[in-house]
């Protein structure tokens, strides 16, 4: 078979700056809408800027209604319910989401199926469900993250917990990436510390999976209706993924121990979409796929700053439990790619006389810092539970197709057993 020889990229519009949240109406106007639904959780609606977004529309003469119910973490049972808001109370014309990338991806899934027939499962990418396409063109969606971490707003994906089978998953499809991706570095300042660290961690392994991915011209031909939005490492993802590398090197630590840092949180909120640019168009690998099943099986762990009640590992937390040693695994297929990234993302560090080593020392030097928890057993897990997660993330085979090595589930229960500690 012939080696591919094209890429794709794709990216919503963006408005970026101080400021940007307030021409929402404006923007909404263009896309010739009347009346919106703007998706966010309980969190984010108590600071009030959900509110605040809405009521700027009026100025507009945009009608706006606030829908508070996003379940950090979203489930099937809780994007079915949003979807239940939204039809009870449509039609809308237009979505916004404010919030992180759980308001965004539920909003995501609101506006598929307020467009589409068909139920949740239905969408969900195989081999969890039929990764059935949508049919019908869906409405303007305008993401407004209040989180950095997520780059929800730039991709084609929404996530969620399948509860029945305690996996996550997600639906993909071209037409579910928002149609404007609003960033604005001022609604981010009420993020809490620890999720300030656990949604940068996100980032820093968006660019990093996406950078070390297996190369867009490495996968077999394809044909036109065969592509799909994540076609592997490429010259322009590259470029976002190193900008973004660069800007969490400065700013990540600052803006974890200062919110105010009005600098590091501009910072982090243009890395944010920068990786979110790159991964969306390149995918991501082995930590996001080990991710899954972190999550979804999640035991008794709360992390701090996130809402109290039912457990949860956050979803930057969990991808980077086991990136450390995910890199160092992979380090083989793309050796200079690893040390480029390790050099971009700890710049003053000391280069190891053993370069596979270089990236893992990065991140784990990283995580320290922050306070990211020491490894899956920091959130819960043991031995014991390693089959577990090994088959939730073999599931994963869209994200791990995208691994410059193939993983088996030896490969795999490596991974997770070497990173029961991490230090």
């Amino acid at each position: 078979m012939a080696n591919e020889t094209v890429f794709t990229y794709g990216a919503p519009q963006l408005k970026f700056g101080t400021g940007a949240a307030e021409e929402i109406g404006y923007d909404l106007v263009q896309y010739g809408a009347r009346r919106v639904l703007v998706v966010t959780d309980p969190g984010v609606a108590a600071t009030g800027g959900p509110r605040r977004v809405a009521d700027a529309m009026k100025a507009y003469g945009i009608e706006a209604a606030v829908f508070d119910g996003v379940r950090v973490e979203p489930t099937d049972a809780s994007m079915r319910e949003a979807v239940g808001h939204a039809r009870d109370t449509g039609p809308y014309d237009a979505y916004v989401a404010v919030g992180g990338g759980s308001s965004i991806d539920t909003a995501k899934a609101v506006n598929l199926l307020t467009t589409n027939d068909g139920d949740l499962a239905e969408y969900l990418n195989p081999p969890i469900g039929a990764g059935r396409a949508p049919e019908r063109p869906l409405l303007p969606l305008v993401a407004v993250p209040t989180t950095t971490g997520t780059g929800a707003e730039s991709t084609t994906v929404c996530v969620l917990d399948v509860l029945d089978l305690r996996v996550k998953t997600g639906i993909s499809h071209p037409r579910m990436r928002p149609a404007l991706a609003v960033v604005d570095p001022d609604l981010m300042v009420t993020q809490p510390s620890g999720v300030t660290a656990s949604a940068g961690m996100d980032i820093v392994c968006h660019a990093l999976e996406s950078y070390t991915a297996r190369p867009f011209d490495a996968y077999e031909r394809k044909r036109p209706e065969q592509r799909v939005p994540y076609c592997g490492a490429n010259p322009v993802s590259d470029m976002w993924s190193e900008r973004a590398l660069g800007l969490i090197a400065r700013s990540f630590r600052a803006a974890v121990r200062d919110g105010e840092d009005r600098r590091a949180r501009a910072d982090m909120a243009l890395a944010a979409t920068f990786a979110g640019l790159g991964f969306g168009n390149a995918g991501v690998h082995i930590p996001h796929a080990n991710a899954y099943p972190i999550a979804g099986r999640v035991k008794d762990f709360r992390p701090a700053g996130y809402p109290d009640g039912e457990p949860m590992v956050p979803h930057g937390m969990s991808v980077s439990l086991t990136a450390p040693e995910a890199f160092r695994f992979t380090f083989r297929a793309r050796p200079e790619r690893h040390v480029r990234a390790a050099e971009l993302l700890a710049p003053e560090m000391d280069r190891p006389d053993d370069p596979a080593e270089h990236l893992p020392r990065a991140l784990l030097s990283l995580m320290r810092d922050i306070g990211i928890p020491d490894g899956i057993a920091g959130v819960g897990y043991g031995e014991a539970d390693i089959p577990g997660l090994v088959e939730g993330t073999m599931r994963q085979q869209r994200l791990l197709v995208a691994s410059p090595r193939p993983v088996t589930e030896d490969d795999a229960a490596g991974i997770f057993r070497r990173s029961l500690r991490l230090w």
